[in-house]
């Protein structure tokens, strides 16, 4: 009777033994994980930390190009409108010598 406690014991305490070194395995790999996670917080913290100036500083020179390109449409329609003016003034010219070769041309006929 006696062997036969000794015996349960003995495996009762091998099988407690078994859990106490996979508790001690787990509790590394936990840790392991727990240290990764700490440095991906202090990383991500170190980036998301500026970001809201970072969009700021983005969001300002995206307006300052915005208006740069508003100003430089006005310039293009003007420059635009000035070609315009220049190809009607072209025409207007052309036409005007136009007729004034043909009336030049033309013999008068006495009556």
């Amino acid at each position: 009777m006696v062997t036969l406690v000794v015996i349960l014991n003995i495996l009762i305490s091998l099988l407690l033994l078994y859990v106490a070194w996979r508790m001690w395995k787990l509790k590394q790999q936990i840790r392991i994980v727990a240290d990764r996670l700490a440095t991906y917080e202090r990383y991500s913290h170190a980036v998301l930390y500026a970001a809201p100036e970072n969009i700021y500083t983005a969001q300002q020179k995206i307006s300052n190009l915005r208006q740069r390109n508003q100003s430089l449409e006005v310039q293009i329609q003007q420059v635009r409108q000035i070609i315009s003016l220049l190809f009607l003034g072209r025409q207007v010219w052309r036409r005007s010598f136009q007729s004034l070769g043909s009336t030049f041309g033309k013999k008068t006929v006495a009556k």
